[in-house]
């Protein structure tokens, strides 16, 4: 932050005297005589006077200025006083809480003993809190049935949130958006609810009765009244109470919401997103008791991941006005941004770029200036949307350019949002403040920047946020700082001319910080990695980037040991300006982590970021009869200090040993501060470290090396083989037998979008049972030359024709990157005569892939999730009806679906997928050997599975992440291809449109002991147009630990069907 100069700063140097922050030049010094002096004086003043009374009417109307002045009582919504809070902050259990918490969906990860790794994942970056959506559309597949067994079941997520200790906001919905089919709401009810969807429409209300009861039950057994880890439930998501907005009603539904959660036993508050600042819920029928706004403002294209939106500066006025009597909450803070479909899709690295580092700490900082002290960052892992999860705008893939990837590794945004939280978790101080000023003033050098002042009331530590006024400035800005503190006022910086805000950034500078048990920082341009209690000693930890100077005024204690001073570090006396403190300076090129001072009560510590960035805080748990025991500053504020692993999982210490759990990548020094004094042992992953510390430079560090163990990694193919394939679309002949399919003849549909044109039946796949995947439709007719049709599948879908066995075209839809939405087409198909019956009936067989419901759209049309997915409109050319129609999806459809582990959404129906041949232990014997890269017999259009198997041995004690990938990624062909692992639908490849080619598959899924079953269902779109797609598997990444994970078996081939081949 500091800029240094080869010239001292003058001193005595005149300023501008302000009370508060200022950024300005400092000013010209010119004589004149004293009637001029006096005039100038008076009238400086008068105005002063005038400008200070209209500006504290301000403050106080916006909620600025003295708290003293402004009521704030402590609120509960008369259930619990569990959870409680005022105008700044939650209280938990009595503590006041500032909520750091990050998204994760764990039916995204449909394997159980992965969840621990994320939920540790999300402690280890300093959050304590985190936010899920439950999804009623797995739970609840068809009325009157509701499933919570399998992966489905939430009672082991929440046990292992409350172990790792963290506190959970639960997000049942009903509807949830969150990018998947329908925003949550099953087909069922979109199929089969009368009248409107979100509003108190009594059918409605009757279909989410029953799951949001089992909701309550679920959440009233874990929640923080009972020893849970639950403390909020969220009711419905992003909706308006504007009567001229969607449909009628919906505060009433609200309503109806809220009374079934406490009827059900939930006392927890319950609170709603608005979508954003758009006073939706604020009070009024249906309003929850802690309200919160959305806020995404680098918005979902990441095509130009370099150019940013500027940040609203309004969050702390809206607060303000709309609840100044609950903390400012955003309950989805931006963290990375979906990919739709596309040739020119940016993919999700463009998306960790558009919401990197910097953009973190531009966004988040900006919301603390605000004074939030609620905020939940979407997503924290985003995970994979696999089988029939996804909404039409998206892909498999739903890693969301998040901190931690979608193949669970941690990335760099991981690194910075720890250094976030471990502030936060240091610095109590900052969760009870109130905003003092907001100046937008001028720089040395170019620009304006704005500087806002936080000061918590009680302890009147001071919190300075600066920043650039346009946040995507590319600039550099030079400026200084007057400011009051404690021990007076300080010209800032002490030893330099100016500070540097650099482009893209924003500074924060504190002041009168007590940390530990008597140990006073009175200011300091550093940050604070940790500030506590370790051990019999108060610690303080700063760091800075590597090329920048720094200073700290802190009262330094105790008596001190002897240590060899880092030669780019000084310590002067400041008691002439501060009254009783050191001033610590830090020239650029500090490197590594360095003792500052060291005495029997204190230890001070300095490192540049990047290291800092390798340091992890494990808490170490409370007593054992304390439920909350996990819990930071309610069972617990114990921790240590361990940098150089790339993860730290946990730590216990018991009679005198610190066991740490975590994770390395190569050979590794640990350097631990703040041990236990009876510590006599450590371990890592279960073995012996030995300590060693360096008494001259670093007498209060320990370090000791951790040798990463040798992995083998056996029976990993460079290429899937050998193949075996079967033909899997005999629908299309026009002898095959539908007798089991069931027969079309709805005269009506519940959906507001009717049929466009002809005068047979409605052909909506979800009003016959059909609701996801692959659809086949068969239409007989006596003669006609073509036919006209009108076919809905979703964004991106696409669909073929035969008529009598002979492909005749596929129609295609498209895609939002393209900027050219193609959900339905409507064309005409015309018949070769050649292929045409004049003795028995033609049959014509669509082949249609659903893509999934569509979400809320424009002006929050709750009723676009009922999108007509099938046939719009269908009529023979150039005139006349079909005689009949047919249908068929899944196996039994959403009622009597067969494969209930994996659940509703794994499925289509496609002739393969009904008969089981994804699943491992099909008898394939018959099969035919081809190979994949050879594609379907005579390059014909048409559908064919191919199977393969293979085993892994890869030694446990290791994450080693994994993928399947299709090779020919750089090419755009004509065909979509279902990838199943082990029976699951891990994986949609649309290779004429894209992104996406490559498939994450965790362990759990894959069996890395064992042997697995891997699935392609390959559709070829085009007749004569070669296709021949190569798949491997492939190694992302290694790292020597783990959270334990392990293969969860799910139903074979036999398992669900016996003996019966349908």
């Amino acid at each position: 932050m500091l800029n240094p100069r080869t010239r001292p700063k003058n001193k005595n140097s005149n300023s501008r005297d302000e009370t508060t922050a200022l950024l300005a030049p400092a000013a010209s010094n010119h004589g004149s005589f004293w009637r001029t002096r006096l005039f100038l004086l008076l009238a400086t003043a008068s105005a002063f006077w005038l400008f200070h009374t209209l500006l504290r009417n301000l403050r106080l109307k916006h909620g600025l200025g003295d708290p003293s002045k402004h009521s704030n009582p402590l609120r509960d919504n008369g259930l619990t006083t569990d959870v409680q809070w005022d105008r700044y902050s939650l209280f938990v259990k009595g503590q006041r809480v500032f909520l750091w918490s990050g998204e994760f969906h764990p039916w995204r990860l449909p394997v159980q003993s992965q969840w621990l790794d994320i939920l540790q994942k999300i402690k280890a970056s300093g959050m304590n809190a985190v936010s899920v959506y439950a999804h009623w559309g797995l739970h609840n597949p068809s009325r009157g049935t509701l499933d919570f067994d399998a992966w489905r079941d939430w009672q082991p997520f929440l046990d292992m949130a409350k172990a790792v200790g963290l506190w959970v906001v639960f997000r049942p919905g009903p509807y949830i958006n969150a990018e998947t089919t329908g925003g949550g709401i099953p087909g069922w009810v979109i199929s089969e609810t009368p009248g409107d969807l979100r509003n108190n429409n009594t059918e409605y209300h009757e279909a989410w009765s029953p799951y949001i009861k089992a909701i309550s039950d679920l959440v009233r057994k874990n929640q923080v009244t009972e020893g849970g880890p639950i403390i909020a439930v969220q009711a419905e998501n992003e909706y308006t109470n504007n009567k001229d907005e969607g449909p009628p009603y919906k505060p009433e539904m609200m309503a109806q919401l809220r009374k079934a959660f406490i009827d059900g036993g939930v006392t927890v508050p319950q609170t709603h997103n608005d979508m954003g600042m758009w006073w939706n819920y604020v009070d009024g029928t249906g309003s929850p008791d802690l309200y919160g706004f959305d806020d995404y403002p680098q918005g979902f294209d990441c095509s130009h991941p370099y150019e940013w939106h500027n940040i609203t500066h309004a969050y702390h006025d809206y607060h303000m006005k709309a609840f100044p009597s609950s903390p400012l909450y955003i309950p989805e803070a931006q963290a990375g941004a979906f990919d739709p479909w596309g040739p020119s899709a940016p993919t999700y690295d463009q998306c960790r770029i558009l919401t990197n580092p910097a953009f973190q700490n531009n966004l988040y900082y900006h919301m603390f200036a605000s004074n939030a002290k609620m905020i939940n960052l979407y997503m924290m892992y985003g995970g994979t949307s696999w089988g029939n999860i996804p909404f039409p705008g998206v892909y498999t893939s739903y890693d969301y350019g998040s901190p931690i990837r979608e193949s669970r590794a941690l990335s760099e945004k991981f690194d910075h949002l720890k250094l976030l939280g471990l502030f936060l978790r240091s610095v109590p101080d900052f969760y009870h403040t109130d905003v003092v000023s907001r100046e937008t003033v001028h720089a040395y050098n170019q620009g304006s920047l704005l500087v806002t002042h936080l000061r918590n009331p009680t302890t009147k530590a001071g919190f300075y946020f600066i920043r650039h006024s346009n946040i995507p400035s590319s600039e550099t800005a030079n400026y200084s700082l007057r400011l009051k503190t404690l021990s007076g006022e300080l010209q800032l910086p002490l030893v330099y001319d100016h500070f540097t805000l650099r482009n893209r950034t924003t500074d924060l500078i504190l002041t009168d910080l007590s940390f530990g048990t008597a140990s006073k920082l009175a200011y300091t341009s550093a940050s604070v990695l940790f500030a506590g209690v370790m051990g019999d000693r108060d610690v303080i930890v700063l760091h800075g980037h590597g090329d920048q100077g720094y200073e700290a005024v802190i009262s330094l204690i105790g008596t001190p040991r002897e240590i060899t001073q880092h030669p780019r570090v000084s310590l002067v006396n400041m008691k002439h300006l501060t009254g009783n403190g050191t001033l610590v300076s830090f020239l650029p090129g500090i490197k590594g982590l360095i003792e500052v001072w060291d005495s029997d009560t204190q230890l001070v510590l300095y490192c540049d970021s990047v290291t800092a960035a390798t340091f992890h805080a494990p808490t170490l748990a409370g007593t054992s009869e304390d439920p909350f025991r996990e819990y930071w500053g309610i069972g617990t504020n114990t921790s240590v200090l361990i940098g150089g692993p790339h993860l730290v999982r946990s730590a216990t210490f018991e009679d005198g040993k610190l066991a740490l759990q975590g994770d390395i990548q190569g050979d590794t020094m640990l350097r631990l501060i703040g041990l236990p004094p009876s510590t006599n042992r450590i371990t890592w992953n279960g073995m012996e470290i030995e300590a060693i510390r360096d008494v001259h430079s670093a007498p209060s560090i320990t370090s000791g090396l951790v040798r990463q163990r040798v992995q083998t990694l056996a029976g990993i193919p460079d290429v899937l083989g050998p193949w075996k394939y079967h033909d899997s679309l005999p629908e299309i002949q026009d002898d095959y037998d539908d007798n089991d399919w069931i027969e079309a003849t709805n005269s009506s549909t519940n959906s507001p979008y009717k049929p466009l044109f002809g005068d047979g039946p409605v052909l909506y796949a979800c009003d016959y049972g059909f609701c996801e995947g692959a659809v086949l439709w068969r239409g007989t007719f006596n003669s006609a030359k073509g036919a006209r049709l009108a076919i809905n599948g979703g964004e991106a879908f696409a669909a073929s024709v035969w008529v009598n066995g002979h492909f005749i075209k596929t129609t295609y839809g498209n895609s939002t990157n393209n900027m050219n939405i193609i959900s339905e087409t409507d064309e005409e198909y015309y018949f070769p005569e050649n292929v045409l019956f004049n003795d028995r009936p033609n049959v014509l067989v669509i082949l249609q892939d659903n893509m999934g419901f569509d979400e809320m759209a424009s002006h929050f049309d709750a009723n676009a999730s009922k999108s007509p997915r099938g046939v719009r409109g269908h009529s023979l050319l150039p005139h006349g009806s079909f005689t009949s129609w047919k249908v068929q999806g899944k196996l039994g459809g959403y009622r009597s679906f067969v494969d209930r582990h994996r659940g509703l959404l794994n499925t289509g129906g496609l002739f393969g997928e009904r008969l089981g041949w994804h699943l491992p232990g099909y008898p394939d014997a018959e099969w035919t050997l081809r190979d994949l890269s050879h594609g379907l017999p005579e390059d014909t259009a048409g559908v064919g599975f191919f199977r393969t198997e293979f085993n892994l041995n890869i030694e446990e004690g290791w994450d080693t992440m994994m993928s399947f990938e299709f090779e020919d990624s750089a090419e755009f062909q004509p065909y979509r291809a279902l990838l199943f692992v082990n029976g699951w639908h891990m994986g949609k490849r649309v290779a004429n449109l894209g992104p996406q080619y490559k498939f994450i598959v965790h362990e759990g899924i894959l069996n890395y002991q064992g042997p697995n079953t891997v699935v392609v269902a390959l559709w070829n779109m085009e007749s004569g147009h070669s296709i021949g797609p190569r798949v491997k598997l492939v190694v992302d990444g290694k790292i020597d630990g783990g959270a334990g994970a392990h293969y969860e078996p799910a139903p074979s081939w036999q398992d669900v069907y016996g003996e019966s081949t349908i």
